[in-house]
C-alpha cells in the first residue's frame, strides 16, 4: 500500500521571493520617477452656475479672435499692434471692468498669449479667457 500513497507536498511553489522582488521593483520605480510640474497661464474661468451681475458702471472689454485670427475689440477689427492702445482707452473709461478674450477653437494660441500680455501691460488687473462658439 505504500506504493500508491501520494505525496502531499509535490507541487508547492513558494511565492515569497517573487513578491519581494515585485515590491522592490515597485519601490524602485516610485523613487526614480520624476514628477514634472508643467507651467502655464493662470486662467480665470467664470462660474457657469451663477451669471455675472449686470453693472452699468462696470463695463467689460471684449476681445474676440475668430477662426482666421482676426482681432475684434468692440465689434471692430483691429491690428495686433493697436490692441494695447485700445485696451488702455477702454480701461480708462471703465477702470473696474475686466478684459475677456474670447478665442475660437481654431485661433492661434500664440496670438491669445500676446493679447493676454498686452492687456496686462495696459494695466488691467483681471484678464479672462473664454471659448468662442
Amino acid at each position: 500500500m505504500r506504493k500508491f500513497k501520494k505525496a502531499e507536498d509535490e507541487a508547492d511553489i513558494d511565492m515569497t521571493p517573487m513578491l519581494d522582488i515585485v515590491f522592490i521593483m515597485l519601490i524602485f520605480f516610485i523613487v526614480t520617477a520624476s514628477f514634472v510640474k508643467e507651467h502655464g497661464l493662470d486662467v480665470n474661468k467664470p462660474d457657469n452656475d451663477t451669471p455675472p451681475p449686470e453693472d452699468e458702471e462696470k463695463k467689460n472689454i471684449l476681445v474676440r479672435i475668430d477662426n482666421n485670427n482676426n482681432i475684434f475689440i468692440d465689434m471692430r477689427r483691429v491690428d495686433i499692434r493697436s490692441v494695447r492702445a485700445n485696451i488702455e482707452r477702454l480701461h480708462a473709461e471703465s477702470p473696474d471692468g475686466i478684459v475677456v478674450i474670447q478665442a475660437f477653437p481654431d485661433s492661434n494660441a500664440g496670438l491669445i498669449v500676446e493679447i493676454y500680455d498686452q492687456a496686462l501691460l495696459a494695466g488691467v488687473a483681471s484678464v479672462s479667457i473664454a471659448e468662442g462658439t
